[in-house]
């Protein structure tokens, strides 16, 4: 098989980066004074519960390709499924050489009335994690070590790119998807992620936007360049097929459902009552999604399907995860049977079928991203926290920042699919797509 240039510069850059992490000198990015507690702030029982719950979001990750896999047509299988279980390998060690920095870093950004506000991390705060200790950081992880904060961080970075590869599904060449996710962590979900979750980050300290585990950062991001990708990529030559293996996908969706209270609960950062209220609400917003999505599919001539049971708890779980640790459990089950509806909806409007989104990534995380962020908005429990909790202001700054998430990232992806396809191209060729992803890309077959 001859080798091509961008397989050799490839490997030239994971090689660079392994020897230059062992030539990275920690003494120059030490830790500003004060940065850090002591160790006897360290709480056990967080250090335990977050472990765990890293382990529960890193599981999400092959969850997904077991749900996606199933969808696709036999001849995409492999090719659909490994494009999310290498995002384990790839946004990994993006996030230790310089990810982190820029999620969690000092913070660089615009001063506004004589206060800063944060846009990107320095990315000379942590490169390679230097200074990425086992003390507790004082504002970002006070009962836990630093690097566990940062571990739990990477599992959220892995997922987000994983979750856009359901848009131009069977279709996409292997090594130009591998340059768009290294680019989309760099320069969509970085300054997105210090925005929302950095204590000065822009999103967070001026409009007060809520987003407890990641339905702003996390399912609206990879939403919105779903649908950027679907729109660049083009649609499939040959766009009906059966879906290869249901069970696949009932296995991808109890995957998904059982990590995805490490991703929701975790993010109380705390063995909790916090956490446990984020465990509730996420697994009733899920149940109550499900239930409503086969019933609606009923009633409009669908038949009740295990595709569409699964579809409806993703749904669900997208829906409740900004919310999930700031709303009661009968608000949950709300959130859960109104997201399905608007959802479904727009998985079946024929407006939204003529961009060919394989796996209708943005009509289910999009929008279930931005119906979570909207309910957020009107229930989250605390003084002026909300539209029904006084909090009008509140919910006014969240519809901005809605505005601002959307375009920033659909336009940011528009451009980086556009710079991606500039260098290789992003479509694989008509012959290629024929003969399927697993044997024209990868030389292998699912039976």
């Amino acid at each position: 098989m001859k080798v091509g240039l961008k397989w050799i510069v490839s490997f030239s850059i994971i090689t660079l980066v392994a020897i230059g992490g062992l030539c990275w000198n920690p003494a120059g990015n030490l830790p500003a004074a004060g940065e850090f507690l002591s160790e006897d702030k360290i709480v056990g029982a967080d250090v335990a519960w977050i472990l765990a719950a890293a382990g529960l979001v890193l599981l999400m990750t092959p969850g997904l390709s077991f749900f996606y896999g199933g969808m696709v047509g036999r001849k995409n299988v492999i090719s659909t499924m490994l494009q999310s279980f290498i995002a384990l390998g790839v946004i990994s060690m993006v996030w230790v050489v310089i990810g982190f920095s820029l999620s969690f870093g000092e913070s660089l950004g615009i001063t506004i009335a004589g206060k800063h506000y944060g846009i990107i991390g320095n990315p000379l705060s942590y490169p390679f994690f230097s200074g990425v200790g086992n003390l507790p950081h004082k504002m970002m992880a006070p009962t836990i070590p630093f690097i566990l904060f940062a571990l739990f961080q990477m599992k959220f970075a892995v997922i987000t790119p994983a979750i856009i590869t359901g848009s131009f599904a069977e279709r996409v060449r292997f090594i130009s998807y591998l340059l768009f996710i290294v680019l989309f962590s760099i320069f969509i979900y970085t300054p997105l992620c210090h925005m929302v979750w950095h204590p000065d980050g822009l999103l967070n300290k001026y409009f007060g936007v809520k987003d407890f585990a990641g339905g702003t950062v996390v399912h609206m991001s990879a939403g919105f360049a779903a649908l950027a990708g679907a729109m660049v990529v083009g649609n499939r030559k040959n766009p009906h097929h059966e879906p290869s293996n249901i069970p696949y996908v009932l296995l991808g969706t109890g995957m998904l459902w059982f990590g995805w209270f490490g991703f929701n609960a975790g993010s109380a950062l705390s063995a909790s009552a916090s956490a446990a209220t984020a465990f509730g609400t996420t697994t009733i917003a899920s149940a109550s999604a499900m239930m409503t999505w086969i019933f609606f599919d009923r009633i409009n001539g669908r038949s009740v399907s295990a595709l569409g049971a699964c579809i409806g708890a993703v749904v669900g779980l997208v829906a409740i995860t900004p919310g999930c640790g700031f709303v009661s459990i009968q608000e949950s089950l709300f959130i859960g049977f109104i997201t399905a509806i608007v959802s479904n909806v727009m998985v079946n409007w024929k407006g939204l079928k003529k961009i060919d989104d394989t796996l209708d990534v943005f009509a289910c995380h999009g929008v279930g991203g931005i119906m979570g962020m909207i309910l957020t908005a009107v229930f989250a429990h605390g003084e002026k926290a909300s539209l029904l909790h006084g909090g009008i202001e509140v919910f006014l700054h969240h519809m901005a920042a809605l505005v601002l998430v959307s375009v920033f990232t659909f336009f940011g992806s528009l451009v980086l699919y556009k710079i991606t396809n500039a260098v290789i191209t992003l479509r694989v060729s008509e012959e290629s797509e024929n003969k399927g992803l697993d044997l024209s890309q990868h030389e292998e077959s699912f039976s």
